[in-house]
């Protein structure tokens, strides 16, 4: 028995371990490369660096406008997470409790969106961006960023507000307190975990996306972060140093932005999970 138990605790140590080293080793293999010149980076992928060559986060910004992207992705980011969460938590919190016609039908299509391929739908996108004036504009990527998040957004705050107590809303309207005022002076403030996880995922959507804003993005006056590490990569020469440096610049907010939430990440996912 105790031989038994050593060994199922083995083999969850040795498979958490893997988890880490596979999600840790990259980040660090480009930490590394970002102080290395491209003769170093060419001779020994995993040798460390003999100095640090900081060089290479200057010549970022001078190859690619990143202050430009960054400035971009920031608004489309914070706009495309908020006007996600606002619009969409309203309607999971219609989708967990109330009753209607066609709500099997409409969840049944949110859930077959999730199948389809992004790639499937560029080109319709690109017409309708074309034909509504939004091509080349952030406010186009906003909107096709709130669309995309609308499935995942929405199971994750319909799971959060089926775990609350139907009492508490019950008791509110007992005090005089309106649909509006139970949503959000009561509701709100129970689901910040469940907003803390499906914002979180918005987020990462809109600041790692790469295929709508490179196809729905043609100036450096509307392009996002992702779009950036094309610029370090040409027909005939590529500068590593500098595209792994920028790299480093891209990932930092999604890291520093999950650390903070992880905690109410964790407990979202956890709450939503019992009646998901």
């Amino acid at each position: 028995m105790k031989i038994s138990k050593l060994l199922v605790g083995l083999i969850k140590y040795m498979f958490v371990i893997t988890l880490v080293v596979i999600s840790v080793v990259p980040i660090v293999w480009v930490l590394m490369s970002s102080f290395k010149t491209n003769a170093q980076i060419l001779e020994s992928a995993f040798k460390l660096p003999e100095t640090l060559n900081w060089s290479n986060y200057f010549n970022a910004f001078k190859i690619a406008p990143l202050t430009t992207f960054y400035i971009n992705s920031i608004f489309v980011a914070v706009f495309g997470t908020g006007m996600n969460l606002i619009i969409i938590g309203m309607a999971a919190y219609v989708f967990a409790r109330f009753e209607f016609k066609a709500k099997s039908i409409l969840m049944l299509v949110f859930s077959i969106s999730l199948l389809i391929p992004n790639t499937s739908v560029l080109y319709p996108l690109y017409v309708t961006m074309n034909k509504l004036g939004l091509y080349d504009k952030l406010q186009g990527l906003i909107l096709v960023y709130i669309g995309f998040g609308l499935p995942v957004t929405l199971y994750i705050l319909k799971s959060y507000f089926l775990t609350i107590p139907k009492e508490i809303e019950e008791s509110a309207k007992l005090d005089g307190a309106g649909f509006l005022r139970t949503f959000i002076q009561i509701i709100l403030p129970i689901a910040k975990p469940g907003f803390g996880t499906a914002g979180v995922m918005q987020f990462l959507l809109c600041w790692n996306e790469f295929q709508f804003a490179l196809i729905l993005t043609s100036g450096n006056n509307s392009r996002t972060l992702p779009v950036a590490l094309s610029y370090f990569n040409t027909q005939f020469a590529s500068n590593y140093g500098a595209m792994f440096a920028a790299t480093v610049i891209i990932v930092i907010p999604s890291i520093i932005i999950y650390a903070i939430l992880q905690e109410q990440v964790v407990s979202g996912l956890a709450a939503g999970a019992v009646k998901g």
